[in-house]
């Protein structure tokens, strides 16, 4: 539980224009949480400004992680506040890493893991929020697996 920062410039839009404060945008953020597959029917989420808001009970520490980062890079989004309950267990500490221009998969899994040759295994704890191992952007936030 905890504020996650994000930049609010970057990510990807789901809200049409001056949307962002109003009451829709917590729908169209449920929306995207659904869309990418992630568990989040006992999750609620509130909208204030670029700050978001989530809580509720997911049923693992992934969805959690996975839920924070689909929620904080969402164009306009600058915080996210997290209250999320882990079903029978205690979340684990987050690793979470902010592209920077010019960054590749493999750059960031030889700094973060000791390994270049491990950049799938943080493309896959990205999914389905990541597309392709190629299209990742900067100032995009991105889980790092244990």
């Amino acid at each position: 539980m905890g504020v996650f920062d994000f930049i609010k410039e970057v990510g990807e839009k789901i809200f049409g224009s001056g949307e962002a404060a109003a009451s829709p945008a917590a729908d169209k953020i449920k929306e995207e949480l659904k869309k990418n597959g992630l568990d989040s029917d006992k999750v609620k989420v509130t909208v204030d400004g670029d700050k978001v808001t989530i809580g509720g009970d997911v049923p693992s520490d992934e969805v959690r992680q996975k839920i924070i980062i689909a929620a904080g890079n969402t164009l306009g989004t600058a915080k996210v506040e997290e209250n999320l309950t882990v079903a029978g267990a205690a979340p684990a500490p987050e690793k979470f890493y902010t592209v920077k221009k010019g960054d590749t998969l493999s750059e960031i899994a030889q700094s973060q893991l000791g390994k270049a040759s491990r950049y799938n295994d943080i493309f896959e704890a990205n999914k389905p929020m990541l597309k392709h191992p190629d299209k990742i952007y900067p100032g995009q936030v991105l889980r790092i697996p244990a």
